[in-house]
């Protein structure tokens, strides 16, 4: 009967990968017991944008096995790491950069690193934006101070499910860092060799607006599985978007997606939704990119931030938040896609 389940289940396709469940190694357990069949399906994220379409193939597929009369359906979930992963314990390091401040990129690296974390992902947040941090404000942890254990190395502050270092933990409040290109380099060095990131399944990196030196620090010292472009939809922002791919694609580092942020307002009296910037300017990008989502504005998230709350937690109704949520799924997803498309044809099956 073991068989005869496994058979079904190899008509089941993900549906990002597009290869059955059983050759990708997603079916933990597969058993049958007094005409109930329990299947304990490990997705490939816990932040799985597909899970409810898996869990009803599954059902389907099953239901077509004789002796079967009901199906429960089980999920557990394991992150594959990337072919080379970047740090010890890290498996995934995601890039979240513009071309251009002022598109609510630290807003969104926050978020999504909230919603992973809240889905049950491991998550580190760097804040690498040295000149102008506002992760710590964000998390509400601007009067913490990073500690250090016996080999001296820096410990991350832990908030709202996940962990995180920002220069806002260690500098002066308000004090300007009047760097040149070596000491951010070095600083860059120390968040990421320095830390004890511990196990994480993603590590979101919060960069500084435009192409500089923190960027290509990072590119050029560990393997990043990919960035996210946040924009606006307006030609103005679109036109440093494409110059932050461009950096991106000379660096070697895939784009996983876009994020149009701000991208239209419903007006909370009358529930009418205006452009305000433009939206779908996005895909003025190119239909190479995958767009992740479009986030509107929305005065909740403003405030959330102020008050050191990720929007997707303190609101996760709003439609702000449900967009969100969605874009960290799709992220996910598509950093599955990449990690898994090396894979070979036929995994072990328990």
């Amino acid at each position: 009967m073991h068989e005869a389940l496994l058979s079904a289940l190899s008509t089941v396709n993900d549906p990002e990968l597009h290869r059955d469940l059983v050759s990708l190694g997603m079916i933990e357990s597969a058993s049958l017991e007094q005409g109930v069949a329990r299947i304990k399906v490990n997705l490939t994220t816990p932040a799985c944008p597909l899970k409810d379409k898996i869990e009803g193939d599954v059902r389907s597929a099953v239901m077509q096995v004789p002796e079967v009369q009901d199906v429960i359906v089980t999920f557990g979930a394991m992150v594959r790491s990337a072919a080379q992963p970047a740090l010890p314990g890290v498996k995934h390091v995601v890039l979240v950069g513009s071309g251009k401040g002022g598109v609510g990129k630290s807003s969104v690296a926050v978020n999504l690193a909230a919603s992973l974390a809240r889905d049950g992902a491991r998550v580190g947040l760097l804040d690498a934006d040295v000149y102008g941090p506002s992760v710590a404000h964000m998390m509400g942890q601007s009067g913490a101070k990073v500690t250090a254990n016996a080999e001296r190395k820096m410990l991350p502050i832990e908030a709202h499910g996940l962990k995180f270092v920002s220069m806002g933990n260690l500098s002066p409040a308000g004090q300007a860092l009047v760097w040149r290109g070596p000491m951010l380099h070095s600083a860059i060095q120390q968040f990421i060799k320095d830390v004890v990131w511990g196990e994480l399944d993603y590590l979101i990196v919060d960069l500084p607006p435009g192409t500089g030196d923190v960027q290509l620090s990072l590119t050029q010292t560990i393997q990043v599985t990919g960035a996210v472009i946040v924009t606006t939809p307006q030609d103005v922002a679109l036109i440093d978007a494409a110059r932050a791919i461009d950096m991106f694609r000379k660096a070697s580092v895939p784009v996983l997606g876009v994020v149009e942020n701000m991208s239209y307002f419903v007006a909370p009296d009358t529930g009418l939704t205006y452009d305000i910037f433009g939206r779908g300017g996005s895909r003025k990008l190119g239909d190479q990119f995958e767009l992740l989502g479009e986030i509107p504005l929305d005065t909740e998230v403003r405030r959330d931030a102020d008050a050191g709350q990720p929007g997707v937690l303190a609101h996760p109704n709003t439609p702000a938040s449900q967009a969100l949520v969605q874009v960290a799924r799709n992220l996910a997803g598509q950093i599955s896609v990449r990690s898994l498309a090396s894979l070979p044809n036929q995994l072990t099956v328990v």
